[in-house]
């Protein structure tokens, strides 16, 4: 079925009375219509009057529907008894997940669930997890010719560390699966420690965190190091405990992956100085930092030219180094999407990544062990031809591929 079908679907469905809608239907053509739409997340939301449904939609969220406040709990149950919850337990939060089939594409794929009791009602948001094995690709990513040749020597070192750092939702657990992906083979052990586990890839031992039983992040690396793994990968760097024991890993001939919660790829070092790792240690270890969010593609389908405006270009004067300048005076048409059915009147379909990719060369392990601050570090990174996140979405801006309203807005320039 296509989109439009399963909308009328649900439309019909909604113009019943509500004893006489059928939940379970509802329910089920609800996610298939978000899943069409490329939806990433679905939120259930009570309002006064109604339940607000909304979609996440390449990494912003869309008003799709509102549900008839009468059948609020009978949705909310429905969700549960899928996730294998409680019915009965209204006041305290909930997580779940369950598998849902796409019959008329064979694909089944995993929906993680989140219940939080609010004032109206308890809010439901469904994350679906649509991707498998085969939709890791490092090459599909983003990544300049540049920054591709130098996440692909780092991480085919034996041992280090590789870093991947932006706020939630810039894709940095998508580029770690990807990384792993690339790397798995027969011959190699790969162990992950993750919370939670999100995709399950073949031949790589996911172990999820689990704090009621002690299974953290620090006690569960440490008991990785004895299962003999060639390389780690760690969810998240967020302690001083966690931290030690993935940097004497890295020392110790294993190669591990993680995450931190930093804006940029130089204050990456500085975090881990303040989570109390020694400089020595740090600029010894990290091989390399990749910082990174996610920017919305112009829909194929509705591309279309303008002309460069005097605006434009002091955005581009303002961001971009001098030597990159001196190539737009040939520039004179940008692009930009129309709207249409492909991409729900957006102007946008899919997202790609920008990236900041700092390897950790003999000069910036020199200012790392001097103590310097991340602005610092950040001047010998450029000096070392690193290219920063908004020059890196802005060179997708000329290549047509996005828009500089997108780079500005998640660069929060």
């Amino acid at each position: 079925m296509t989109k439009e079908e399963v909308k009328l679907l649900i439309e019909a469905e909604l113009q019943k009375p509500p004893e006489e809608i059928s939940i379970i239907s509802l329910v089920d053509n609800l996610i298939l219509y978000t899943y069409k739409l490329k939806t990433s997340d679905i939120h259930f939301e009570p309002q006064e009057n109604t339940v607000k449904v909304r979609a996440r939609i390449d990494g912003v969220l869309h008003t799709i529907f509102y549900l008839p406040r009468e059948i609020k709990e009978e949705i909310i149950s429905r969700i549960k008894v899928l996730a294998g919850l409680r019915t009965d337990e209204h006041n305290a939060p909930q997580d779940g997940r369950f598998k849902f089939k796409i019959f008329d594409e064979d694909k089944n794929f995993d929906i993680r669930v989140s219940i939080m009791p609010t004032y109206h009602g308890e809010n439901t948001v469904l994350r679906l997890l649509t991707q498998s094995d085969s939709d890791f690709k490092i090459e599909s990513l983003g990544f300049s010719e540049r920054d591709l040749a130098i996440v692909k020597e780092n991480i085919n070192r034996p041992y280090g560390m590789i870093l991947v750092t932006g706020p939630t939702g810039s894709g940095k657990t998508t580029t770690l699966y990807t990384i792993l992906s690339e790397l798995n083979s027969d011959t190699i052990s790969i162990v992950t420690l993750e919370d939670p586990v999100e995709y399950s890839i073949s031949n790589i031992t996911q172990i999820q965190v689990n704090p009621f039983t002690g299974l953290t992040f620090g006690s569960g690396l440490r008991s990785i190091l004895r299962q003999d793994p060639n390389i780690i990968m760690v969810g998240e760097i967020r302690d001083k405990e966690t931290a030690t024991i993935a940097i004497n890993a890295a020392l110790t001939g294993h190669l591990l992956l993680s995450t931190l919660h930093t804006n940029d790829a130089p204050t990456a070092v500085v975090r881990l100085s303040e989570m109390g790792i020694e400089d020595f240690l740090i600029s010894s270890t990290v091989n390399v930092v990749i910082a990174q969010r996610l920017v919305r593609k112009i829909c194929p389908s509705c591309k279309t030219e303008k002309a460069v405006t005097l605006s434009d270009l002091e955005v581009f004067n303002k961001y971009l180094p001098k030597e990159e300048l001196y190539q737009l005076e040939n520039v004179k048409t940008l692009y930009f999407g129309k709207g249409c059915n492909q991409c729900n009147q957006t102007g946008y379909l899919g997202r790609i990544g920008i990236f900041e990719v700092m390897p950790v060369t003999k000069a910036i392990q020199e200012v790392i062990m001097k103590g310097w601050d991340s602005n610092q570090i950040k001047e010998v990174a450029i000096q070392e031809q690193m290219t920063t996140l908004i020059q890196d979405g802005f060179k997708k801006v000329l290549k047509g591929i996005t828009t500089i309203e997108e780079v500005l807005r998640v660069t929060h320039e």
